[in-house]
């Protein structure tokens, strides 16, 4: 609800996510249930509290034999760009103590596949610089995806986020400088890629240690 007392509930409990600016629409859900029959309703938040914890919140040691698996789905800004792709961070505790982390792409606009490196192409880029402009050919309005994190260790604390990606729109100094009729440094960047973070949810073992 949009309510001063709910944002304020939804705040406490870590119920929330961020953007470089625009009002890209985010859920991600964490469970053991998740399928991919659940990306297909326009209310994925019903099988994500029915199934699991949303952001913010905390999973406990793992059914034996299964790993966790993750509901996201994002929506984007009418008034911005197409969404690029959703992707998942991993981050866990090596065995020296050190926080590690690991990007995942886990849904995409378009056709592409990951690479021999395992890396996802660029989507592309319709910026006009000289117009200050871009347009939604390429990207989705909207992604969603349920994905399993294929290195989990149950007996290790580990934190999940979503990061949401548009596609290229241009940067604020293009717009600065179609606006006052100046040209662009030659080394300022003409385009940049907004995106949306969710809070974390956190998995812990039952014999998990203090301190991770």
């Amino acid at each position: 609800a949009n309510t001063r007392e709910a944002i304020w509930d939804a705040m406490h409990r870590k119920e929330t996510y961020a953007s470089t600016g625009p009002r890209i629409t985010v859920r991600f859900f964490g469970g053991f249930d998740f399928s991919e029959d659940d990306t297909y309703s326009r209310q994925p938040a019903e099988a994500g509290y029915a199934k699991g914890v949303p952001m913010g919140g905390d999973l406990y040691t793992a059914p034996k034999g299964r790993a966790p698996t993750f509901l996201v789905a994002a929506l984007k800004d009418p008034l911005s760009g197409n969404l690029d792709r959703i992707q998942i961070v991993k981050g866990w505790l090596d065995a020296d103590g050190n926080t590690q982390e690991q990007v995942f792409d886990v849904v995409w606009a378009g056709e592409r596949q990951p690479g021999a490196d395992g890396k996802l192409p660029p989507v592309g880029s319709t910026v006009d610089a000289e117009q200050a402009n871009f347009t939604n050919t390429i990207g989705s309005p909207e992604l969603a995806a349920v994905w399993t994190d294929p290195s989990f260790d149950p007996a290790q604390k580990a934190f999940y986020y979503a990061r949401v990606i548009e596609i290229t729109t241009p940067r604020w100094s293009t717009y600065d400088a179609f606006r006052f009729g100046i040209e662009l440094p030659e080394a300022a960047p003409i385009e940049t890629q907004e995106r949306a973070y969710t809070s974390p949810i956190w998995y812990t073992p039952d014999n998990a240690t203090e301190g991770a």
